[in-house]
């Protein structure tokens, strides 16, 4: 993960009033202080964003339908409701994640003692957080298979909650491979798209087997961290050229999707053919540069804002915890639907999400997800302490 802001620790707030203003104030005041001069905000804003873009995405697109004896299927509302579809090309900010990995990783290794220290810090901040959401889940599927429930229901239920950790994996082989990147990261960005555009030609225009797009799941997503590196050694100063990214991307998005067949939206779509992120598509490497160009461009203003101490202050916030919400955000998900699936479903959460009905109530969900992940972080990070050492940042 990138450098992070800490802060200082959270002032008591007064006695019977939790969360006064007064207490978020200083708060924002001290973490304010807490960062150094020269901390790059915009950056740190972009990978808040970026985080905030895949949990609601995955809130607002993870859905079970009930079916009978107790048991669910998943099922999608972009599968339903077409017109959504516009909302995977805002909410699918994977890219930006990868691109800003990419650029704080590089610039970590500059001060670095040596890459052997150097990779096993990392290492132990991206994959230390894993073992309690794994462990947790291992438990609640055996749970569930002693209580009676068929594989594919469990797999339903399960497969949502643990599906970050295929990131977490792509994201690791990535940053350990930082240091052979830094020589000539445009050229490796420019091969993996090729590495792409073959692996799709192979699966589409020559009606090959499916599996060698499989490898466009490390080469895909290498794009935008190769572009960070790029970033992190000087490239892309001229705005022209920011600008010139974001046209290139969009418009070859969109030839993409018009001209041969592939999918208009971001995300998977469940009972759909093809998907543009399961594994990556050319259409996901275009439209990724095209967000790659975007962050160049807002990153300025971005890091204006970030000098009112409260945005910074939730901003940093974000960053802190980014790995832990990131891991644990389809556990909460998750474990709603579990709650109530005895019930038979509840409106919103474990329902056939076939209208605007579901939309509006999913969307009243959505406090209800993020209170609970509110409790689940601080909860998380304890348990690293006590687990002994420090815990992962985030």
């Amino acid at each position: 993960m990138a450098d992070r802001t800490v802060p200082a620790r959270r002032p008591a707030p007064a006695p019977g009033a939790p969360g006064a203003p007064g207490a978020l104030a200083a708060l924002a005041a001290r973490m304010e202080a807490a960062t150094p001069a020269g901390r790059d905000r915009g950056v740190d804003a972009l990978r808040a964003l970026a985080v905030a873009g895949v949990v609601t995405g995955h809130w607002l697109v993870t859905a079970w339908t009930p079916h009978p004896g107790g048991t669910v299927r998943v099922s999608s509302p972009l599968a339903h409701m077409p017109w959504l579809t516009p909302a995977s090309w805002v909410l699918q900010t994977l890219a930006v994640f990868f691109f800003v990995g990419g650029y704080a990783a590089a610039r970590s290794l500059r001060s670095a003692a040596g890459y052997r220290l150097w990779v096993r810090a990392r290492m132990r901040r991206l994959l230390r957080p894993v073992g309690l959401p794994a462990l947790v889940w291992a438990g609640v599927a055996a749970g569930l298979a002693v209580g009676g429930m068929p594989i594919g229901p469990i797999r339903s239920l399960v497969q949502p909650a643990v599906g970050p950790v295929w990131f977490l994996a792509v994201f690791a082989a990535l940053t350990a491979a930082t240091p052979l990147l830094r020589a000539a990261p445009l050229a490796v960005a420019g091969s993996a798209a090729t590495v792409v555009l073959a692996a799709d030609a192979v699966r589409f225009g020559l009606g090959g087997p499916s599996w060698p797009g499989w490898v466009n799941v490390v080469a895909g997503w290498l794009v935008p961290y190769a572009l960070g590196v790029a970033w992190a050694g000087g490239a892309f100063t001229s705005r022209r050229v920011a600008a010139g990214m974001l046209a290139a991307g969009a418009a070859g998005t969109a030839a993409l999707v018009a001209w041969f067949g592939y999918p208009v939206s971001m995300v998977g779509v469940t009972g759909a053919k093809v998907s543009n992120l399961s594994p990556p598509t050319l259409a996901a490497v275009c439209f990724g540069i095209a967000q790659v160009g975007l962050a160049l461009l807002v990153r300025g203003p971005l890091a204006r804002l970030m000098r009112r101490p409260r945005l910074w202050a939730a901003v940093a916030l974000v960053n802190l915890s980014a790995m832990t919400v990131f891991l644990w955000h389809q556990t909460v998900l998750t474990a709603a639907a579990l709650a109530v699936l005895r019930l038979g479903g509840l409106p919103g959460l474990v329902e056939a999400p076939t209208g605007p009905a579901w939309l509006a109530h999913r969307l009243a969900w959505l406090p209800v997800f993020a209170a609970l992940l509110a409790l689940v972080v601080p909860a998380v990070r304890a348990a690293g302490r006590l687990r002994g050492g420090r815990p992962g940042p985030g």
